[in-house]
């Protein structure tokens, strides 16, 4: 696997990449599951209730499942592992936690949470990756005890790590290999030669320029999965020119979005559409008409702001994303012939967060997108988001965004997110051009590794569900 570092750990406090992820479910569970269809699935929390307006929560804990160390699951675990990222902790989920306005142990089965404000969404905020259980007052993270499909063996952090089949795992039908070991190869080329050569049984993040050679073999099979990664183009929309909402448009129309799949990904994404949902949410809007390169809309929306001999500075680094720089100019290019000049600044990768990011007018940026459609609007569009990079601060927008974080039927919510996506698309300021794949591969004798638009390896899930045929 890519995504490990000398300074990983099992503390689930801790968890910033791939390696440490699916190291703590092998040996841990979390409380929700998201299935492959983006879909809330029970996991330790075997059911739920909530009324309306999404601020009072039941959940049922499942019975009958016991640690490593031989002890039964208990509402107690569950309420010292959440929490574990409130308060005064460094859990980087600390201030999603603050929601909570008190969570108790309801009989011996249950677990009651109240929420400072509704969020329908809430499920999605329990499946995060962080939140997974281990025993009420556990702290010894260098031999970790949960619940999950495999015990902890060894872990040499950013080197190397071996789990083992726990017997009679309460997943029916998983925990079918009886060991795991874990390499860690950063380096995309040599994680290839080891899925090539046949040192390994599966690897992450196939390059781009790999994968139809993994993909059209016998021996080795791609696994790919449209994914919430995209690029971005921010326009401040309270600064001059930017606040043009024409100019906005005109911008829009002047990016060829097919050549940037192209060559961005290799083809292996799809096409962005001016707002940050995926086509594999559910609540992606998918009637929503498609926008493209159009010349004539260009000069159309241009003409119309009156902003025809405004100067355009686009801010970029390859410290967003590798080749940032390259795209950029394709974008400039394309934006020329359609008669938009486009002044391109290469600024310096080292402090492009700290002094480009936010503060240029105009300017290349990334995000990894979330689980919920209500979470990425909140994080990156709401008036009071401290990272809305567009400075889109509209009081119909926001809402749209509270009521469809407090409204439990899904046909009513599906009405709000779709119109959010709808303004974002003709009014906001961010250019979304493209959405990233996930590519992992795996050899032909591996069963179960099916692609998950969240996350890779079955959204940190892989080891459980695999098999290995004769």
């Amino acid at each position: 696997m890519a995504g490990g570092s000398t300074t990983d750990s099992f503390d689930v406090r801790t968890y910033t990449d791939s390696v440490a992820i699916a190291l703590g479910y092998q040996v841990m569970n979390g409380l929700i599951e998201i299935d492959v269809n983006n879909q809330p699935i029970p996991e330790l929390f075997e059911s739920w209730d909530v009324k309306p307006g999404a601020t009072d929560w039941s959940f049922k804990l499942r019975q009958g499942v016991t640690f490593h160390n031989g002890k039964t699951l208990q509402v107690e675990d569950v309420i010292y592992s959440i929490n574990l990222h409130r308060g005064n902790s460094q859990s980087p989920i600390r201030s999603t936690m603050e929601n909570i306005f008190y969570m108790r142990a309801d009989g011996t089965d249950r677990v009651s949470i109240r929420l400072q404000e509704g969020d329908a969404d809430f499920l999605y905020v329990l499946s995060d990756y962080h939140l997974l259980v281990v025993p009420n007052g556990f702290d010894d993270w260098s031999h970790p005890i949960g619940t999950g499909a495999f015990k902890f063996e060894m872990y040499e952090p950013g080197v190397r790590a071996a789990t083992t089949r726990q017997a009679n795992y309460w997943k029916q039908g998983t925990g079918n290999v009886q060991a795991v070991e874990l390499t860690v190869i950063n380096d995309a080329n040599h994680r290839v030669e080891a899925l090539q050569t046949d040192q390994v049984d599966v690897i992450n993040r196939v390059p781009t320029q790999a994968a139809a050679t993994i993909d059209s073999g016998s021996a080795t099979k791609l696994v790919r999965a449209p994914g919430g990664w995209h690029a971005e183009y921010a326009m401040n929309t309270g600064m001059s020119p930017f606040d043009n909402p024409d100019l906005r448009l005109a911008l829009k129309f002047a990016i060829d979005r097919e050549a940037f799949v192209r060559y961005l990904f290799d083809g292996y994404g799809h096409i962005g559409n001016d707002h940050p949902i995926p086509v594999s949410d559910p609540f992606f809007n998918s009637e929503l008409p498609q926008r493209g390169y159009d010349p004539d809309k260009v000069q159309f929306h241009l003409k119309k702001s009156g902003l025809e001999n405004a100067e355009i500075n686009l801010s970029v680094s390859d410290a967003t994303y590798s080749r940032a720089i390259d795209m950029a100019a394709a974008f400039t290019s394309s934006a020329e012939k359609a008669g938009l000049k486009i002044n391109l600044r290469k600024v310096p990768d080292n402090g492009f967060w700290d002094n480009t990011w936010m503060k240029a007018p105009f300017f290349a940026s990334y995000w990894g997108g979330r689980s919920a459609a209500t979470q990425m609007l909140s994080v990156a569009y709401s008036s009071k988001a401290a990272w809305n990079e567009t400075n889109w601060r509209r009081g119909d927008f926001d809402q749209l965004l509270t009521a469809a974080k407090t409204e439990i039927d899904v046909a009513k919510r599906r009405t709000y997110i779709w119109e959010m996506q709808a303004m974002l698309n003709q009014e906001g300021g961010a250019i979304v051009p493209a959405f990233q794949d996930w590519l992992e591969g795996h050899q032909a004798r591996v069963q179960g590794h099916t692609p998950h638009s969240l996350f890779d390896f079955c959204n940190g899930r892989l080891a459980e569900k695999v098999s290995l045929s004769a």
